[in-house]
């Protein structure tokens, strides 16, 4: 296990896709935007059908990537599941296993969480120089590999671009949260978006979104997208949108 030193910054430039990891983000929200309730105590509302379309998702990509939020809130493992997954993944080319990336700005990181308790793949925590020498030192045995990312907030392009000059990742699959994904789409990182319009209303000003954090400040700087697939099972609508180019 190791921790490696700070980047430096870098300034945004345009996309290069042989510089990045084609980057898609899967979310399953409420009828009202929502990804979860105000105090994340209702976080899982989808059905067994979506579950199976992030595993087939994940059957795709080189890696999956999840704030840490989410690996602290729920009993998610991150890794390729099961063996039908695992052989989909072979058949694919890919490693029967699924590099996980966990990102943490505070390196506020629970060890005792299901992912870390499941060894199957590697885990790298990319976080920020406010993240303290006492929690780097214990992510560091908890982690695989620890990468530090700017000063204050994560430097996204320039992790993603070592992710994929580092660890070869070509196909990054981000599962949320909603600050995480915010990060990605004002980076200009995100090519497709796959969303589960579930059947229930959740409701409240505070609940979190698929996409939170600072926002564009201007609709003309937002990323523009277009419908490619859309698909209802039960009551459920699956609905992909592809980056416009």
């Amino acid at each position: 296990m190791s921790i490696v030193s700070k980047s430096n910054r870098t300034r945004s430039k345009p996309r290069r896709a042989d510089q990045y990891p084609f980057v898609l983000i899967n979310m399953a929200m409420s009828a009202d935007g929502k990804i979860a309730s105000a105090n994340h105590r209702v976080s899982t509302f989808s059905s067994e059908q979506d579950h199976a379309h992030l595993l087939d998702l994940r059957s795709t990509a080189d890696a999956v990537m999840n704030g840490a939020g989410t690996v602290n809130r729920t009993k998610i493992k991150m890794n390729s599941g099961p063996a039908k997954y695992r052989q989909r993944r072979l058949r694919n080319g890919l490693a029967e296993e699924i590099l996980r990336v966990i990102v943490s700005g505070s390196g506020s990181l629970n060890p005792n969480a299901a992912a870390f308790r499941d060894r199957s793949s590697p885990i790298i925590v990319l976080t920020t120089g406010q993240c303290s020498k006492t929690r780097l030192k214990a992510l560091s045995e908890t982690a695989d590999v620890v990468k530090v990312f700017g000063n204050r907030e994560l430097e996204i392009r320039a992790a993603l671009r070592w992710l994929r000059s580092e660890w070869k990742v070509k196909r990054l699959l981000c599962e949320g949260g909603g600050q995480l994904n915010d990060l990605l789409f004002r980076g200009g990182l995100v090519d497709e978006v796959h969303l589960t319009l579930c059947p229930v209303i959740i409701g409240g000003q505070a609940a979190p979104t698929i996409s939170d954090g600072t926002g564009f400040a201007r609709l003309a700087d937002a990323t523009q997208f277009e419908i490619t697939n859309r698909k209802r099972i039960g009551d459920e609508f699956f609905l992909t949108y592809r980056k416009k180019t």
